[in-house]
Order: structure tokens, then C-alpha cells, then sequence
């Protein structure tokens, strides 16, 4: 062994040291720990202030302010955001909230509420439609009873129902009539319900073929009307589930078939289809094709 060559440490020497470092890491981590602590407890870094922001119609953004506040666990550093939003989310009308932190000790909140275009579901219901076609609950009483028509259909259909009523009410308008309402059936089949309380039967098909089939109606719908001395408005129901026409009533009209006595129904279409109604029905032949109005 040479003078140069270093001793090496007894074991216990080592086992010391080791010792040492260890005590002197856990201290450090002990007072990082409760710098930690104080910090996230600091009365300074509380959230001081919620800011909403939106074009709020159903909600108010002091009572929002009220009742979210107490789910937000946290200060401005800890706050769960997801959460925060979650909370915004669950107030009623409220379909869109994103929340950042706004430094210093502010959240800003922006929300976007629902646009009820729509009722869905039966009377008894709450849910509304919104204009993207999404369903949601809210209190119905916070809408004017009068002014949403009410549409129907198979869960998760409501996008389509939506739809076909944005295609339908200008047609019925084109007659002085309102679609109040309209219903998707199971079995693809649509049902419309007008403002006199006619009901509609649509039939079913693509969404061109529902609308030429619809169109065709109104356009030839005044002209039967007058055959019996009424007007549009004295419709009680139709059924355009005939081929090239359709059948009607029309209130005030008491219409008797072949045999005697037997109340029926108006049917307008080409002659040949319109006597091919059964044989309880009056017929009233009436071409609804683009052919028979040239």
C-alpha cells in the first residue's frame, strides 16, 4: 500500500453518513412540504372572484355565482377545472361552460345557454329541444306555452324530427296553417299537427320524397276545399299515404258513400285511384300530379 492510496471508511463510518443523508433529505422534503401546505392555504391565492360571462337569458350570473361556489374545492392554484365546469354545466338552460384561471384569484367562466326550439316528448314531459337538435330538461314554465311547437320521435332521433320541422313549416305556412306539431312513429312514418288541430298523415320515405309528397297537398288542398265550400282552415285530418293523392275531412262536410248512409271520407288524386278507395268513402277525383294540373 502506498502513502497516496486514500483509507477506506469503516463500515459504520459509512452507515453514519448514509445516515446523515438521509435525515437531511427528509428534512428538506419535510419543510418543501410545509412550504406547500402554507402556500396552498394562503389566504392570498384564494379564488376571490367567479367571472361569467355569455348571453345569459334563462340564468342569472349572481345566483349561478352562488350556487357553483360551493362545489369548488381548492384555491386558484388547485381548483379541478373539469370539475368546475362539470358544476356550471348542471344548471339549468346551461349547455356549454369552459373555465380558466384569470390571474389574480379570478375564474372566468363563459357560457353558452340553450336555445329551446322545441318541445320533446309527450305534454306531461320537461325536456325541449335546442337548436342543435339536442334534448335537455329544463322548467318548460320558462317558456311561452304557446310559441314552440311540440315534436316527437325514437330516443336519439330528435336532430332528424328538428329537421323535417324546419322542411315542413314553410309549407304549411304557404296555406295561413302552423305545424305545432310532428312525430317520427317507430315505424318511420311522419304525423303532423297543425294549429286548427288537424292531424296529418305524412307517411314515410326520405326527407325529398316526405316533402314533394307534402307539397303536392298544400298545393292542390285550397282547390278541394272550395269543391265543398270551405276553406283551408276547415281541414280535420288527411292521409297522404295514398298513392298520387290523398284523403281528407273537412269539417262541416258530411260526405256519404256508395252505400247509403255510411259516413266517409273526401279522396282527391287522379280519377282512377280516387275510385279506388273503399267502397264506404265519397270520392272527389283531383289530380295531384304535375300532369294533371298542365
Amino acid at each position: 500500500m502506498t502513502m497516496t492510496e486514500p483509507l477506506a471508511q469503516p463500515l459504520d463510518v459509512k452507515l453514519m453518513n448514509l445516515t446523515a443523508s438521509v435525515l437531511y433529505l427528509g428534512c428538506a422534503l419535510c419543510v418543501l412540504a410545509a412550504l406547500l401546505w402554507w402556500l396552498l392555504r394562503y389566504p392570498g391565492f384564494a379564488i376571490a372572484r367567479i367571472v361569467v360571462q355569455g348571453e345569459l337569458v334563462h340564468n342569472d350570473a349572481v345566483t349561478l355565482r352562488a350556487n357553483v361556489a360551493p362545489h369548488l374545492a381548492g384555491n386558484f392554484f388547485t381548483v379541478d377545472l373539469r370539475a368546475a365546469r362539470a358544476a356550471f354545466e348542471q344548471a339549468p338552460w346551461v349547455r356549454l361552460a369552459q373555465v380558466r384561471r384569470w390571474y389574480p384569484g379570478r375564474l372566468l367562466v363563459q357560457l353558452q345557454e340553450h336555445d329551446a326550439l322545441a318541445y320533446w316528448g309527450p305534454e306531461s314531459g320537461s325536456a325541449l329541444v335546442n337548436r342543435q337538435g339536442e334534448v335537455f330538461e329544463a322548467n318548460v314554465g320558462d317558456v311561452e306555452p304557446e310559441g314552440l311547437p311540440r315534436l316527437q320521435g325514437p330516443s336519439g332521433s330528435s336532430a332528424q324530427v328538428l329537421q323535417m320541422h324546419g322542411l315542413l313549416q314553410p309549407v304549411f305556412e304557404s296555406l295561413g296553417l302552423r305545424l305545432q306539431g310532428l312525430e317520427l312513429t317507430g315505424r318511420g312514418g311522419w304525423r303532423a299537427t297543425l294549429d286548427n288541430e288537424a292531424v296529418v298523415e305524412l307517411g314515410g320515405g326520405s326527407a325529398p320524397q316526405v316533402l314533394q309528397r307534402t307539397q303536392r297537398f298544400t298545393r292542390t288542398l285550397a282547390q278541394v276545399a272550395a269543391q265543398y265550400g270551405r276553406r283551408v282552415s276547415a281541414l280535420e285530418s288527411a292521409d297522404l299515404r295514398h298513392v298520387g293523392g290523398y284523403a281528407l275531412r273537412l269539417r262541416g262536410v258530411s260526405t256519404v258513400g256508395p252505400e247509403a248512409g255510411t259516413p266517409g271520407q273526401v279522396l282527391a288524386g287522379t280519377p282512377s285511384q280516387a275510385l279506388a278507395g273503399t267502397p264506404r268513402q265519397t270520392t272527389a277525383a283531383h289530380d295531384t300530379t304535375d300532369k294533371g294540373r298542365n
